[in-house]
């Protein structure tokens, strides 16, 4: 075991010492050592119930044998950070936590880990730090959040986002606001739809990395808990085999979890974490990966914001497995993936079947035969920018329009509520990319003010930062290279008309190589937005959107 060359032994009684210090029996400290790295907190919805996750996961440890050591993770809410400084943390915080994980496991020589996420950036963190430890690990999240409900009609986060929006356009009371407020969440749990939380809890599922059920089974329900006591069991099962996350992690479950991703429209925030997994597990996925496997993926099941079913419907229908078994028909997946259940991926789908196809979509019979994400190029986006078409008004899929330029969030949130947008504008937010924001802020303010305003079918929105798994309308972001790192969206102006085609892949601003020229001889890069702290160093090391926004080696 790798605990054993810290604690066995005349050398080990220090360590022994240290144990006994804390109450632990000789019996507790010879058993393999599994760290139980819980981000439970009393701030975010999705984690606040995790302490009971995690007395779960240790009993299934102590029933396979092992010592379960409990320890804790950061976690930012992306909901309530949003719409301020506090939005440039949550990205940045992934980072943080692969590292801390790193310097815990490495620092304790542990045998295993169980990483217990839930809410957005929470899940790439830790799932980056197992790729980096390489030691036998299983993830289990907190699980999905109920839909609310309200005078007959089913709530999400993105509701009250919209309602807000309504508000100020003056289309609803303040108490017509506050009621939706306090019907949207109804208790625990990552928010309903298919967010960026449920969005990666699902892919780690996809992934092989958590267990069948991980991304849907609720966050209040005794199936969460069973899962929980499983994941300590099997952790247990993989020490013994030395079953490792780079065993789970390779090209094939990547592009199996890509293609996951396509058929249920999964947040455009997958697109930047996928990436950053696979980088630490040595692996390279290239955006165009993502394209090429949306081509030949059906879309299959929408979940809000693409649709109006919800988390729990997904699980109703029978969860990812009934999805990935749909997939299966057309050999889209390999099947022959090592999970952490011990067995193959095909294995593990042997006599799964969907159990709602009002849910999940027949295969020959799918919303339509393109993913959910599309990656566009053009002289605008040149390494490349996304969308989710799938949450995209018919009438916006190709569009031409004038920009209306911003060099922050708060600029462009001030301009859509004092109405100052019209029909047919592009609106353009810059400097908000991974090193100009820094920490790539999401725009679900914006979008939200956009759509409860009911300008989802006439305006555009693109810019260098991220979007909510929760937006929805023509939403394009990740735009690489960022205006930070000279990217040719730093250099528009009011009035330069942008052309949008999703369907044809294309982004681009129709200016002459001259005046692009012109432009950039003249161009004074602004003095950072932030100058110290934390966010300082990430700003300097960071790398473009298109690469996962992963750190420099």
């Amino acid at each position: 075991m790798n605990s054993d060359k810290i604690k066995q032994g005349p050398s080990g009684a220090a360590v022994r010492a240290l144990f006994y210090g804390m109450g632990y029996i000789r019996e507790e400290i010879d058993r393999p050592l599994i760290g139980i790295v819980n981000s439970q907190n009393e701030i975010i919805a999705g984690h606040m119930h995790l302490d009971r996750v995690a007395e779960a996961v240790k009993r299934g440890v102590s029933m396979a044998g092992g010592t379960p050591v409990e320890f804790p993770a950061i976690g930012i809410c992306d909901g309530i950070a949003m719409g301020h400084e506090g939005m440039k943390y949550p990205l940045a915080s992934r980072e943080l936590i692969a590292d801390s994980i790193e310097a815990m496991a490495k620092g304790h020589a542990f045998d295993g880990l169980v990483l217990i996420p839930n809410c957005d950036k929470i899940v790439p963190g830790m799932l980056m730090a197992a790729a980096r430890v390489n030691i036998p690990t299983v993830v289990v999240s907190g699980g999905p959040m109920r839909a609310g409900f309200l005078n007959g009609t089913v709530l999400d986060f993105n509701s009250v986002m919209e309602k807000m929006g309504a508000f100020r356009n003056g289309d609803c009371t303040e108490e017509e606001l506050e009621e939706t407020a306090m019907n949207t969440c109804p208790g625990c749990g990552s928010c309903s739809g298919l967010f960026t939380a449920n969005s990666m809890n699902c892919l780690t599922e996809a992934l092989g990395m958590g267990l069948p059920y991980n991304g849907t089974a609720l966050a209040e329900s005794g199936e969460r808990i069973r899962l929980a006591k499983m994941a300590g069991i099997k952790v247990m099962e993989m020490v013994k085999k030395n079953i490792r996350p780079r065993d789970i992690l390779t090209e094939q479950a990547f592009k199996n979890a890509i293609t996951v991703d396509m058929a249920m429209a999964g947040s455009t925030n997958t697109v930047l974490h996928l990436p950053a997994i696979a980088h630490e597990a040595g692996i390279k996925l290239d955006l165009e990966l993502f394209d090429k496997i949306s081509e030949r993926t059906p879309y299959i099941t929408k979940i809000s914001p693409s649709g109006h079913h919800h988390m729990e419907d997904l699980h109703r229908a029978g969860g990812i497995p009934a999805l990935m078994s749909e997939l299966m028909k057309k050999d889209l997946l390999d099947k022959d993936c090592m999970t952490v259940t011990g067995k193959t991926l095909g294995e593990n789908l042997s006599g799964v079947s969907v159990k709602d196809y009002s849910v999940i979509m027949p295969i020959d019979k799918p919303y339509r035969n393109r993913g959910g994400i599309a990656i566009l190029k053009g002289n605008l986006a040149e390494d490349g920018a996304v969308v989710k078409e799938s949450a995209v008004a018919e009438e916006m899929l190709v569009h031409s329009g004038p920009a209306v330029v911003f060099n922050s969030e708060e600029e462009a949130s001030a301009a859509i509520w004092g109405k100052k947008i019209k029909k047919g504008d592009v609106i353009v937010i810059r400097y908000e990319g991974p090193k100009g924001g820094p920490g790539m802020r999401e725009m679900l303010s914006p979008t939200s003010s956009i759509a409860g305003m009911g300008l989802d079918k006439d305006v555009a929105l693109i810019t260098d930062g991220r979007f909510s798994g929760a937006s929805r309308g023509a939403s394009i972001g990740h735009v690489s290279p960022e205006a930070m790192s000279g990217g040719l969206i730093g250099l528009l102006k009011d009035g330069d008309i942008i052309h949008i085609d999703i369907p044809g892949r294309k982004l681009w601003v129709e200016l002459s190589d001259e005046e692009i020229a012109a432009r950039r001889a003249a161009h004074v890069m602004p003095e950072p937005k932030v100058k110290s702290g934390y966010l300082a160093r990430y700003a300097k090391l960071v790398t473009s959107a298109n690469t996962g926004a992963v750190l420099q080696d």
